[in-house]
């Protein structure tokens, strides 16, 4: 019996006792994570808890860790606009083809880049990258889409002008020198693999870290634009969701101001709750994607940014 239980006990793992001093670097290590975490999420459940609060109390500074005057006035006013859906859909349908076109036109670019046999790879480098440090600038932009190209005020000029970004390609390009290794290319050419086909069934498929985040960066600069929209575009009817927030916004802080005395306290009233309701009505679509695509996120940022 005592020949088993010995031969139990050396069967068991060894398990290392930490020492007091990592015991306390654990505990530090621990809070440290806890508190940034803390710091990180309470600004957003802070927004939440603010949009069903009475604004007079969040003003006071009431309003800490729980909802007080509990009212759903701000959502009713916004949900009640019908351009507000018009935003809505308009943003949806920038942010779904803004991002495929930008896929489209960036990945290709940084996979060619990232050939060695690529003929004047070095000036096509330095082609895509120059534009990083220069631009032509906000006017000659607006009078070549204009005059030019005939794109103000349409859908084209919120997904096409801007869609090659420079630092999508030198991050993608990375990935493809890092994590591709060129014996892959050439025993897909021993197989008789053109360039094409390696490109689509072998590249992309060992490619979904990198173009999640791409894809996720591309939504998300995508559905909080709204700088372009209010250069570019004339008809309320093609405005984004977040240039007709803004428009709300200004509008009732515009109005609060040229009143006085009980309606002007009324209308900032409506426009604080407004402030905040908008914040969770357009930030909560791209919350809602990030998990996702995290997993994807997290390895193509760090494969993309450590090996560079």
């Amino acid at each position: 019996m005592s020949i088993s239980v010995s031969r139990r006990r050396e069967a068991r793992p060894n398990h290392i006792r930490k020492s007091r001093s990592d015991r306390v670097f654990d505990a530090v290590i621990y809070t440290a994570a806890a508190l940034l975490t803390l710091i990180a999420l309470y600004p957003m459940y802070f927004i939440v808890i603010a949009s069903i609060s009475d604004p007079n109390l969040v003003a006071r500074g009431d309003v800490l860790l729980y909802p007080r005057g509990v009212s759903l006035e701000g959502y009713s006013y916004l949900f009640s606009m019908s351009n507000l859906w018009t935003g809505y859909g308009n943003t949806v349908l920038y942010t779904l083809a803004g991002t495929l076109i930008m896929l489209i036109v960036n990945i290709p670019v940084a996979f060619a880049l990232s050939r060695k046999d690529l003929p004047g790879r070095g000036f096509f480098t330095f082609y895509f990258i120059f534009p990083m440090f220069f631009g032509g600038g906000l006017i000659p932009t607006f009078i070549i889409l204009n005059n030019t190209f005939h794109m103000l005020d349409s859908f084209l000029v919120m997904v096409l002008p801007f869609s090659v970004i420079s630092y999508y390609i030198i991050v993608a390009r990375t990935f493809f020198q890092t994590s591709l290794p060129g014996e892959l290319w050439d025993a897909a050419q021993i197989d008789g693999c053109s360039n094409l086909r390696y490109f689509f069934q072998i590249v992309l498929p060992l490619s979904k870290a990198i173009l999640a985040v791409i894809a996720l960066w591309a939504a998300v600069g995508h559905w909080n634009s709204y700088f372009n929209a209010m250069i570019y575009l004339r008809s309320p009817e093609r405005y984004p969701l977040q240039l007709i927030m803004r428009n709300i916004l200004i509008n009732n802080e515009m109005a609060a101001t040229a009143m006085t005395g009980s309606a002007a306290a009324d209308l900032n009233r409506k426009a604080n709750l407004i402030k905040y309701g908008a914040i969770v009505v357009s930030s909560l679509p791209i919350m809602t994607m990030y998990p996702f695509v995290q997993k994807y996120f997290n390895q193509g940022v760090m494969i993309g940014a450590l090996k560079g």
